[in-house]
């Protein structure tokens, strides 16, 4: 498994997905951004161009002739996945604190980046996996359906999510008002993501697993 992880990162993912987080993350910086675009550009660059090398370079025939079991396949791809996706939102988070720093008394129309907004990150890109995860493991190499129907549901929620911040009061004062200066408040946001995360990558981990036995390779 190691050594199938190893090759993903190594042969699978150009270098250029490993600099993407610095670029986008520094996106940050903009003062009253809508930040979730920062985290949805991996949504939008890194998966697509990903797999649709992924499909140039025939890597599930390759992969099948290793000496792997399917479930260490779907394991290597999904872990790969989950780092570059931890990969952006870390890096984006560091760029937030630095922007907090720099704007200490801004007012933005949209969320800041409190750590009750990297939760709500979190549950996006929980979204996005199980959806894009399981979708794509139907046929294990088609990817543009399943890549089109995770990134609506992602985007959807992060529009629904501002769309609440900028009409209701509570939601408003939580991620933009006084709500950001409760620590345990955002604390729990942050973590009930990081759970929701965890919890929806494991499932379409699982369904992938179940999906992708079945494809005749």
């Amino acid at each position: 498994m190691y050594n199938l992880l190893m090759k993903e990162l190594k042969l699978g993912v150009s270098p250029f997905f490993y600099i993407l987080p610095f670029l986008t993350g520094a996106l940050m910086l903009i003062p009253g951004w809508l930040y979730f675009l920062v985290i949805l550009y991996f949504c939008f660059i890194t998966i697509p161009n990903m797999f649709a090398g992924y499909k140039t370079q025939n890597d599930l025939i390759f992969t099948s002739i290793l000496p792997v079991t399917k479930k260490d396949i779907v394991k290597a791809k999904v872990s790969v996945i989950v780092i570059l996706e931890l990969m952006h939102i870390v890096v984006a988070m560091i760029y937030g604190m630095i922007s907090i720093r720099l704007y200490p008394n801004l007012t933005s129309y949209f969320f800041g980046p409190s750590l009750g907004f990297w939760g709500l990150c979190f549950i996006m890109i929980a979204i996005f996996n199980i959806i894009f995860i399981s979708m794509y493991y139907k046929t294990a190499f088609k990817y543009g359906a399943a890549t089109i129907a995770s990134i609506t549901a992602a985007m959807l929620f992060a529009g629904g999510a501002e769309w609440l911040g900028i009409e209701n009061s509570f939601v408003s004062d939580l991620f933009k008002g006084t709500g950001t200066a409760h620590l345990a408040t955002q604390l729990s946001i942050l973590i009930t993501g990081i759970v929701i995360f965890a919890l929806f990558t494991i499932i379409a981990y699982h369904i992938a697993i179940k999906r992708f036995e079945k494809v005749e390779i």
